[in-house]
């Protein structure tokens, strides 16, 4: 763990502490014992003049939104901070798969029938989640919502397995058509439905994180639960991003000292529940219909939230060996999954120096 966490202060978009990021050795302990699924935590180094971190959190989007930043003018702060979340609510109300009058409902209620023109935000957004379909060979799928609105997480609802077969050809994003000459959309088939879940919130960051650009901001984060996006570092000191344990909320798996950078975290702890011992959970296998339970989590460093939003959600969904292989193929992407069994998994740009031996410790591969 020590030389993945030395290699990780000095990576290309990591900040260095003094050449090594030092975490405490009950962690070591911790790492023998691991059977995570990671969560995103925030752990922040010290600065001074505290005061002047503006921060503020409102509930959007389905979940926990954040801000913070550096500003000496307490009224520009919250002026820039409202900014942030007016974006946030209105990519809500026109993304929002449950606003019945969202521009996305609209979409899953006509398009089948006919083409929809839409807004050019929306055929962007479409185009990119299309794309990210094809990067992933399917395991990034928009439609996995044609099998996906049947469960009720909260509720503890699963669709029975007759139901996942009559919708499951449904899922395939072939099935989502864009015009560019009249920018409009239209669904192959009929009772598709899409849901840009694994995207908007990562899209919704990178707007925020522009806004604070635009107001003269150097240093912040703006995040939507598992989506972080970091401006600038922290008084001259990188973010501490944490992955934690899934299954105990206060224990940290890795730590990582991050400027500049985007960060996501899918994990299968977000929205789920448990019935006769398994786990059901948002994260749908386009192949299957049905809760990924290969992976725990999946975890994606690049240069921008949109993109590991949905990369996050893809190598869930691939796995180790496949997610991993995509990441490999992919320029200024890194990753760490956490498999079905707790093992921790990374990409290249993390592994530990080959020239000198690990200390002994949990199973960690690449």
């Amino acid at each position: 763990m020590w030389y993945l966490l030395s290699r990780l202060a000095n990576h290309r978009r990591f900040s260095n502490v003094g050449g090594f990021l030092v975490v405490p050795a009950c962690y070591t302990a911790f790492f023998r014992l691991l059977k995570p699924v990671v969560i995103l935590l925030m752990l922040l180094l010290p600065v001074a003049a505290t005061a002047d971190w503006y921060k503020q959190e409102e509930s959007i989007m389905g979940t926990r939104i954040a801000v913070e930043f550096w500003d000496e003018d307490k009224h520009h702060a919250k002026q820039c901070a409202e900014q942030v979340f007016s974006e946030m609510r209105r990519i809500d109300a026109l993304m929002s798969p449950y606003k019945p009058d969202s521009e996305l409902s609209r979409l899953n209620q006509q398009a089948a029938d006919e083409a929809i023109q839409i807004s050019e935000e929306m055929f962007i957004l479409l185009k990119k989640s299309l794309r990210m379909s094809q990067i992933s060979n399917g395991a990034f799928d928009i439609t996995f919502s044609s099998v996906g609105h049947l469960y009720d997480y909260r509720e503890g609802i699963k669709p029975s397995e007759q139901e996942i077969q009559q919708s499951l050809e449904r899922i395939n994003f072939r099935h989502v058509v864009l015009d560019e000459k009249n920018h409009s959309v239209r669904f192959a088939r009929s009772g598709v439905r899409i849901d840009l879940g694994g995207i908007a919130k990562g899209y919704a960051v990178d707007n925020g994180i522009a806004i604070l650009d635009k107001c003269g901001i150097k240093g912040g984060l703006v995040s939507a639960g598992g989506d972080s996006r970091i401006l600038g570092d922290r008084g001259n000191r990188p973010w501490m991003m944490g992955i934690r344990h899934p299954r105990k909320k206060d224990a940290v798996v890795v730590v990582l000292p991050l400027s500049n950078t985007a960060l996501s975290t899918s994990g299968d702890y977000e929205r789920f529940f448990i019935e006769d011992g398994k786990r059901y959970h948002h994260i749908i296998s386009p192949k299957t219909g049905k809760s990924v339970a290969t992976t725990w989590s999946a975890t994606v460093i690049g240069p921008d939230t949109t993109t590991t939003d949905a990369l996050s959600t893809s190598l869930f969904v691939l796995g180790p060996a496949k997610g991993l292989q995509l990441v490999e193929s992919l320029e200024g992407i890194d990753a760490v999954i956490i498999d079905g069994q707790g093992r921790m998994h990374y990409s290249s740009g993390l592994m530990p120096p080959k020239t000198e031996a690990a200390p002994a410790g949990p199973e960690m591969r690449q």
